[in-house]
């Protein structure tokens, strides 16, 4: 009897996966998956979708001929969400008692958005912007002239301002700590972003708590925040973080840390269950500690090894290497690798070159190890380059001629997922 591999999660990590395997084994069973309905989409570009730069046909990736051509049984919707991994009779539970036997597993559950404890955070004009269903819910209620609070500063949080901003809705961004995206940019990068945000007229409040949201009686909301009183909002998108979906593995998981903890094959402590994507705790390109890099690129890189080794064929994964990219507010906001210093470490600013407006290179004996732009969209090219370098530990004398040179042949699209047909050159066109 064949071997039979199960496939949990239908995103990034779960088909870069499906099509690495099939690339060693064309035979063997695979069942995929996925609470989410029908084929994948992407998560990357809903910003897009609400932003109406692509129809919402343009989020899907995969077609359902996609998963016939790799023999595949795909199980998705609601009741297709696993409530138990049985590593001892090897199968899975789903919400309908369906049960999907298996002899390996991966695990590529991805990760959700969590909300902050605050009264009346649950009320219906309350949304995140994480699934395609929140888009959808989402993109009726952008309406010209409404009013969006969004709480959260990070990229997903600035992303939904962006688009507010571009429909015409009056948009207030309120953020607990001292600047915007304090895990992402430093603090002159925060400064150039915030001024940008600001001179296209939408507010943004660091340092603001939010302590309570009530019911106004006309179907929105009062915002209470502790600095600046009650704000009134039509429409709130709460963006505050991400937890992985490692509940389905709780025996690998490891007391006070989140994600499911995995080698350099992808392997988990459960003997032929691998975990790739959001949801895994992993070797990282600069060494130390394992760590949960929650981007498309480094759930397709594990996604791929995890793949292969489900196969048999025993590779090893380098290590991920974090790099943020978005464009918003008139800038290109790459952030890539360790972006704050520690000592011993040198740090070469650069302002005004060549379309970057601000960028930061942290160096450690001579090797980059992290960097921090603001520019124009061939920014994400510039830093491309480092990427290989920081990866391959290999540090270079003319760094800054390097940078003004722009040859880079990573893209920005590079970064983002690759949609079905050509939807995405159109997009980058619009």
């Amino acid at each position: 009897m064949l071997a039979r591999v199960a496939i949990v999660g239908n995103s990034a990590a779960a088909l870069s996966a499906l099509e690495r395997f099939r690339q060693y084994d064309r035979q063997t069973p695979v069942t995929v998956v996925s609470a989410e309905p029908g084929v994948a989409y992407s998560r990357v570009l809903l910003p897009y979708y609400l932003g109406h730069k692509i129809h919402l046909r343009g989020l899907f990736i995969r077609t359902s001929s996609f998963y016939k051509r790799m023999g595949v049984e795909l199980i998705s919707g609601s009741s297709a969400r696993v409530e138990e991994v049985d590593t001892a009779s090897r199968r899975l539970k789903l919400a309908s008692g369906r049960y999907v036997g298996f002899d390996k597993l991966l695990i590529a559950s991805g990760s959700r958005p969590t909300r902050p404890p605050i009264p009346g955070i649950e009320h219906p004009a309350v949304h995140e912007l994480w699934t395609l269903r929140d888009a959808v819910e989402l993109e009726p209620l952008l309406r010209k002239g409404a009013r969006m609070l969004v709480i959260g500063s990070g990229f997903v949080a600035l992303q939904a301002a962006w688009v507010g901003y571009r429909r015409g809705l009056f948009v207030t961004v309120v953020e607990l700590e001292r600047r915007i995206m304090p895990r992402v940019l430093d603090e002159p990068a925060a400064r150039l972003l915030s001024e940008a945000i600001g001179a296209h007229s939408v507010s943004v409040h660091t340092g603001t708590h939010t302590e309570g949201l009530e019911e106004d009686g006309r179907g929105g909301v009062h915002v209470y925040t502790r600095e600046l009183g009650p704000l009134a909002a039509d429409v709130v998108v709460v963006a505050t973080g991400v937890r992985p979906n490692d509940a389905l593995l709780a025996e690998a998981l490891e007391p006070g840390l989140a994600g499911i903890p995995v080698d350099r094959s992808m392997a988990t402590v459960v003997d032929g269950v691998f975990a790739a994507g959001d949801v895994a705790r992993g070797p990282t390109a600069l060494g130390g500690p394992l760590e949960i890099h929650a981007l498309w690129p480094t759930a397709v890189e594990q996604g791929k090894v995890a793949g292969a080794n489900l196969a048999g064929a025993r590779l090893v994964y380098g290590g991920s290497l974090s790099m943020n990219v978005t464009e918003m507010f008139g800038y290109t906001v790459v952030s890539l690798g360790r972006i704050f210093e520690t000592s011993g470490e040198r740090v070469n600013v650069y302002r005004e070159l060549r379309g970057v407006k601000y960028l930061k290179v942290i160096e450690k004996d001579g090797v980059p190890v992290g960097a921090v732009a603001l520019g124009d969209p061939e920014t994400a090219s510039r830093l491309g380059q480092l990427r290989p370098l920081i990866r391959q530990r290999r540090g270079v004398k003319e760094l800054q001629a390097i940078l003004e040179e722009g040859l880079a042949s990573r893209q920005l699209s590079d970064c983002l997922p690759r949609p079905v047909s050509g939807r995405y050159q159109r997009l980058k066109e619009a």
